[in-house]
């Protein structure tokens, strides 16, 4: 498979557990037992995907996921005992993309694993050597790149907003519910309603614009649509 993937958690059992199942899937492993080692790593080591615990001593998982989301982009689940909406939602608002509550299922970690792998690494696939890319107004979208400008500032986007920019720029105008948002940005079924969605477009608003509603605009008792 050839994916590389950083599980940095300060237990242990943990690490042996999820090194384990992943490299049964056909993962390289790679681990952190702090977020300063896991930091080191991340500058030394190609890696495709971290799995990080938010509660490691030295820097914790939230201090990790701000500076890695300062240079790289890469797929990042989140880790952690807590599960407390706010301790999610605070995660998704650093650049998370996915979160895994303790104790887990080890299946569900390489299911989640495998789909942001897929989600995210299946983006960068051009067609015929011509270069794919997506304007709307000030906006375009590099589908070979996986890199979003206004003008030309690059706008940095995890694999989750990116899905959904790129939903959204390639139907300009149309409006999308919360589910099928959920389901192109996450790659999963859209089950219950929960914050993710309005978390994203949030993030995404204030990304792009200081005015929120200047391109991503709320229809209400609907769902969300690009400007035209």
């Amino acid at each position: 498979m050839g994916y590389t993937i950083l599980v940095a958690d300060d237990e242990a059992e943990i690490r042996d557990l999820l090194r384990l199942y992943l490299e049964n899937a056909g993962y390289e492993i790679v681990e952190a037992e702090d977020g300063k080692q896991a930091l080191e790593i991340l500058h030394r080591t190609k890696v495709d995907l971290c799995i990080l615990d938010i509660m490691m001593p030295q820097k914790d998982g939230y201090h990790v996921l701000r500076e890695l989301r300062g240079e790289s982009n890469i797929p990042v689940i989140i880790l952690s005992a807590k599960d407390a909406d706010s301790e999610k939602i605070l995660g998704l608002n650093l650049g998370a993309d996915d979160y895994l509550t303790k104790p887990f299922n080890p299946l569900e970690a390489v299911a989640r694993v495998s789909s942001n792998i897929r989600r995210f690494y299946a983006l960068g696939t051009g067609s015929g050597g011509v270069r794919q890319t997506v304007t709307v107004n000030d906006l375009t979208l590099d589908k070979d790149a996986c890199t979003l400008r206004k003008g030309s500032e690059i706008i940095e986007l995890t694999s989750v907003e990116y899905r959904i920019m790129e939903l959204f720029m390639e139907h300009p105008g149309k409006v999308y519910t919360k589910q099928q948002l959920y389901e192109y940005g996450w790659g999963e079924e859209y089950i219950i309603a929960d914050n993710n969605i309005m978390v994203c477009i949030s993030k995404l608003r204030a990304k792009l614009d200081e005015d929120p509603s200047r391109y991503i605009k709320t229809i209400r008792g609907l769902g969300y649509r690009l400007e035209k």
